[in-house]
């Protein structure tokens, strides 16, 4: 088992999102929405269960060429580990501006760009799909050397190192460091939505690619975040595809064969000059500009918090315990734990059917932890203490449901 840093982490960052959140709510700072925050995390989560099968294909191939088609042998070295690091930040430079691009990409990575809020937890909004896309841009690494052990340790960490920058609790940060590293300062500005900004800063941890390349921009007024079509729901699912039907959408609009496939590749936004040609980004007017929102009851919400905490800890366990998991209990914990959070979006939503959707998802959380535990064969005290879980939660589920909604319960 090669074990992934941003995984054992996963602690860490929790902590440091409630430290953060409890530094703004004394400083009156509203940075943190609840359904924004479960939902950039429900993005991550997603993102994680994936990546527990996709591994197969970006690792697997890296180890393939590696083992096959490696020019030279690297020692296993700090000195190697630190240039593995450093190539690895390149490469993602790269990864990482071609994500904005290319259409096509962009459907992956443009879920990360989601968020309207710019704190911890948009660290954790990942994508499900942007692996496929970008895994390649790191076979260099594999031609040269680079065991796959080093390059899942240098990528998680380039990833570790870019959490702490999602935040506006920092300002600026000294000169020296500014120029030579990714800061939250440079970081809130590829965040942005705004036209000046978008498409800069690509940087992972050293913000010269930038520099020497010419995509960097210096933060000046305040960025509205979020990307210029607003994803309009809590749905990490949708969050996933939205950019891709966006894109079919626009396919079967343009008559000519040759431009339906390049568009695929072309930066998004572009069309055919017949049809009008690149749609760019609007300037955000700040004075009308309304993030969306929606309104549960406070019970409501209590009740998907706890359900959360309930579902983050079966995750975590999901995650350490891979690799004593064969295929169909991955398959079957990874559907629950997909379910779930699509079940949460859909109550922070007031659709009517996510009430429904709860319900069972109440049964299938059950059953999945009581097999996991227990397997096959249990006890009948442990069956009667999960049926008395199970009626407690659909109780308390019936009971928030008929809490009434309260008067701004509309999307704005």
């Amino acid at each position: 088992m090669i074990l992934d840093p941003t995984v054992i982490a996963i602690p860490v960052y929790f902590l440091l999102i409630g430290i953060e959140l409890i530094v703004h709510r004394v400083q009156a700072v509203k940075s943190y929405r609840l359904n924004d925050a479960i939902t950039n995390i429900n993005c991550g989560v997603t993102s994680q269960v994936t990546g527990a099968f996709l591994k197969v294909l970006s690792i697997g191939v890296y180890t393939l060429i590696f083992e096959k088609f490696r020019i030279i042998d690297l020692p296993n070295t700090a000195l190697v580990w630190i240039m593995a690091f450093i190539a690895y930040d390149f490469f993602y430079y790269w990864a990482h501006r071609m994500s904005h691009q290319v259409n096509l990409f962009w459907g992956g990575h443009s879920v990360h760009h989601q968020s309207e809020e710019y704190n911890l937890s948009v660290a954790l909004r990942q994508s499900s799909t942007q692996t496929i896309w970008t895994f390649a841009f790191y076979i260099p690494m594999a031609l040269i050397g680079v065991d796959p052990i080093i390059l899942v340790s240098v990528s998680g960490f380039n990833l570790l190192y870019q959490f702490w920058i999602h935040t506006e609790s920092i300002n600026k940060l000294p000169r020296w460091f500014e120029a030579v590293f990714n800061t939250p300062s440079h970081h809130r500005v590829h965040h942005a939505r705004n036209p000046k900004y978008i498409d800069k800063n690509h940087a992972g941890t050293f913000i010269i690619w930038d520099k020497l390349f010419g995509t960097f921009k210096a933060e000046e007024e305040r960025p509205v975040y979020g990307i210029t079509k607003n994803l309009n729901s809590w749905n990490p699912i949708w969050a996933n595809i939205a950019h891709y039907s966006d894109m079919w959408s626009d396919v079967k609009t343009i008559p000519k064969w040759s431009d339906k496939f390049r568009y695929i590749f072309e930066k998004p936004g572009w069309l055919p000059d017949y049809m009008g040609g690149y749609r760019a980004p609007e300037e955000v007017n700040t004075d009308n500009y309304r993030k969306f929102d929606t309104h549960t009851a406070a019970k409501l919400n209590v009740y998907v918090l706890v359900q959360y905490i309930v579902l983050l800890a079966g995750t975590a366990m999901f995650l350490f315990n891979l690799d004593k998991m064969n295929t169909s209990d991955k398959l079957i914990f990874a559907g629950v734990i997909i379910y779930s959070v699509v079940s949460f979006g859909a109550l922070f939503e007031n659709r009517n059917w996510g009430f429904a959707m709860e319900s069972f998802r109440l049964i299938f959380l059950v059953l999945t932890a009581f097999y996991a535990f227990f397997g096959l064969n249990p006890d009948p005290i442990m069956i009667t203490v999960a049926a008395t879980i199970l009626i407690m939660f659909q109780i308390w589920l019936m009971l928030v449901r008929k809490v009434p909604l309260p008067a701004k319960a509309q999307l704005k």
